[in-house]
């Protein structure tokens, strides 16, 4: 094995550890941990949806500070900032039983991993791109599942021992700082650069990128009402503590391999046609989770949002940089941009329609609609060969 091979796979494992704690912990556990805050701490569905809003509103401040330049060449310490926020913001969500306290703190956790999921990503794929390994940056992304599964199987053995909702933000923090540990010692170097950063062109905005932008949007509220409210959702249905736990674990461990699955898939297909067809699966899902009762509908609903979100996720911004590839920092952070907002209303609209409507029905419905008309957009989007 070449030493540039090597450090690929360092760098990857690194990478996966990283999204795994950021993102999957990070920004996820709130799922899981969220129907025994409600029960507990007597929060209203639309209270639960302002927490994850903070979050997601975070996320995008975030990313679209992380895609200036004025970090350049700081990449490796913002990150490991990042990581290690995460790990204290986890700490503090566990000692304070305030709804104001929540905002904010899971406001700068929504910070915190979007530096990771930025810096961490410039890192790790020029790493990959020396090496000549890009089928490794799916392995990159399958942190996310690893987190989501990891968080889950934190909340079986909370759960079985009668803990409070507290006990699942201190353990994530506790699980967090040892990631932070591992991806510390393992990450000895930034981003590898040819020189100076050019400066890029302005965006040129056709049909097509206008598609995939709005497209992408609507997929950031589509996905995150249920991966928001699944627990939730669950618990509403009567299902007991642990079973609430499985759900969640499917999800993760869908998520896992989803990224490498998925890119075989595009491979066949073509980006966006797999784009489209994902989101039609994920609609199958969504809808399933409040349609189907007892376990079926909820397992379904954790096997096809973990099976499709990061999917999905990476390929709107591969079509966006194919549509605009001299731009690609100025259209990470539009697409980015268009993905906070839609993620930002989804759970405050999702938690307000379960508050007047009694259950997650109606939210989760229209959470489909937009993840239908999301893939049609990015599916008409496609570039017509001549």
């Amino acid at each position: 094995m070449t030493s540039a091979t090597s450090t690929a796979l360092r760098f990857t494992f690194a990478g996966m550890v990283a999204m795994a704690v950021a993102m999957g912990i990070g920004r996820f556990v709130y799922t899981p941990i969220l129907p025994g805050m409600m029960q507990e701490l007597h929060l209203s569905p639309a209270d639960a949806g302002w927490i994850a809003s903070a979050n997601y509103l975070g996320y995008l401040l975030g990313a679209l500070a992380a895609a200036g330049g004025w970090a350049h060449g700081r990449e490796r310490l913002l990150m490991l900032v990042g990581l290690g926020a995460s790990a204290v913001l986890a700490e503090l969500m566990g000692l304070t039983d305030m709804m104001a306290a929540f905002l904010v703190v899971r406001f700068l956790a929504g910070l915190a991993s979007a530096f990771v999921m930025v810096f961490m990503a410039s890192i790790v794929f020029s790493h990959i791109a020396a090496a000549g390994r890009g089928d490794l940056q799916a392995w990159h992304f399958a942190g996310v599942g690893l987190g989501i599964a990891i968080s889950a199987a934190m909340m079986a053995v909370l759960v079985t021992e009668h803990a409070g909702w507290a006990a699942g933000w201190l353990w994530s923090a506790a699980i967090s700082a040892c990631g932070f540990v591992l991806v510390a010692l393992m990450v000895d170097e930034g981003p590898l650069t040819n020189g100076e950063v050019a400066r890029e062109p302005a965006l040129r905005m056709d049909r097509s990128l206008i598609k995939v932008i709005i497209a992408y949007g609507l997929f950031g509220f589509g996905y995150v009402v249920t991966a928001t409210f699944l627990v939730a959702i669950v618990r509403q249905g009567g299902g007991s503590r642990v079973f609430e736990t499985m759900v969640w674990m499917v999800a993760g461990l869908a998520g896992f391999p989803s990224t490498w699955l998925w890119q075989k898939i595009a491979a066949r297909t073509g980006l966006y046609a797999a784009y489209a067809l994902a989101c039609i699966i994920e609609v199958v899902g969504v809808t399933a989770s409040v349609a189907i009762g007892g376990r079926t509908g909820p397992l379904l609903g954790g096997v096809l949002l973990g099976g499709t979100f990061i999917a999905i996720t990476a390929f709107g911004l591969q079509a966006a940089r194919q549509l605009a590839p001299r731009a690609p920092r100025r259209i990470f952070a539009l697409m980015t941009a268009a993905f906070g907002v839609g993620q930002i209303i989804g759970p405050i609209a999702a938690g307000l329609l379960a508050q007047m409507s009694g259950d997650f029905f109606l939210a989760s419905i229209a959470a489909a609609i937009m993840l239908v008309v999301s893939g049609g957009l990015t599916w008409s989007a496609a570039p017509k060969s001549p």
